[in-house]
């Protein structure tokens, strides 16, 4: 899981100390939810964990879909990608730790995701796109582990031309906790007075730390953002209050002006550290209709978006990939509210 490391931490910034919005003593979020990720494939299907199974909409506002994408070992030719396919209403945000993901999509937009980078697509009033490993990585093979968050948009961003940011992985924010044991490469959002790259519509905060065994990270969280904890690899102790959480696990918390974790002294695999992904934003607090790709405020604009797919009204497929001939297929957890 290489992602962006750093020799010596002791060069980077500190995390700031945590301060109360009152003046008063820092208060630690509570863990007031532990759920596990379910298992299922993706695309041409490749193995994904859904990282929000079991966690209520209400309570990831800003975020509605969380897959963590392998992490696997690919023989030569096995490597997988997805299909043409259509989005409206969000912003998909593809973050690649290991391996080598190509985007594609109807507005002639592209790029390559590699090692630490990301990829920040706004779809907004629609487009159509695919994600492909490189012909060379479906030949060799090799580890494939990623993410892929899904950032709902505030109804009047719905309607946003679509457009993306390519985060490279040299553009990624890095900060060390204080004892130096946890780098933190902040993805979007604030820490103190270093921000990361990414360009947000609603307020948030994207992270991804590795914490050494036994070590300790404490983060400065605002306290009208919601958050979210999720274990990419490794075993933790949550809060102040030592919930254990392991690979494949998320804790929502309550609210607070700090984040606490430890990594455990012994990790799942000897010689690795923890490896956490951190999430939270201010919520929109808009009604949700979610149908497959398409995230909207009701029902009506959800059948307006099929209808509008169907009519080819969301892009077209480029030629050389032989025209408009994706289908339509709504994820099986993906409510219609």
């Amino acid at each position: 899981m290489p992602a962006v490391t750093v020799d010596d931490l002791s060069v980077l910034p500190k995390v700031p100390v945590p301060v109360a919005a009152d003046g008063g003593v820092p208060r630690a979020r509570p863990v007031v939810q532990v759920e596990t990720a379910q298992h299922g494939l993706e695309g041409e299907g490749f193995p994904v964990r859904r990282a929000f199974t079991g966690v209520d909409l209400g309570a990831l506002d800003p975020f509605v879909h969380l897959d963590q994408i392998g992490e696997i070992d690919y023989g030569p030719g096995e490597p997988k990608g997805t299909p043409w396919h259509p989005h409206r209403g969000f912003e998909t945000v593809t973050y690649m730790l290991d391996g080598v993901l190509r985007h594609e999509d109807s507005t002639g937009g592209g790029g390559v995701i590699r090692d630490g980078g990301t990829q920040w697509m706004t779809a907004g009033k629609g487009i159509l796109h695919i994600e492909t490993p490189p012909e060379d990585v479906v030949a060799a093979g090799g580890v494939f582990h990623g993410l892929q968050l899904w950032v709902n948009l505030a109804a009047k961003d719905k309607w946003l031309e679509p457009k993306y940011q390519d985060l490279r992985p040299d553009a990624v924010a890095l900060l060390s906790s204080a004892d130096g044991g946890a780098l933190v490469r902040l993805i979007a959002g604030d820490l103190g007075a270093v921000r990361g790259p990414g360009s947000t519509n609603s307020p948030m905060s994207m992270i991804h730390a590795t914490v050494a065994p036994g070590a300790r990270l404490v983060l400065p969280w605002p306290r009208d953002f919601n958050a979210l904890v999720y274990v990419l690899s490794g075993n933790a102790l949550v809060g102040a209050e030592q919930r254990p959480l392991t690979t494949g696990q998320i804790a929502v918390h309550g609210a607070g002006d700090q984040l606490q974790v430890d990594a455990a002294a012994t990790q799942d695999r000897s010689g690795h550290s923890l490896e956490l992904l951190v999430l939270g934003g201010r919520p929109i607090g808009e009604p949700v209709a979610w149908m497959g790709p398409f995230v909207m405020n009701t029902k009506a604009e959800i059948a307006q978006a099929i209808d509008d797919f169907n009519a080819g009204r969301l892009g077209q497929i480029p030629p050389q990939y032989g025209g408009p001939d994706a289908d339509l297929e709504p994820a099986t957890d993906s409510p219609l509210d």
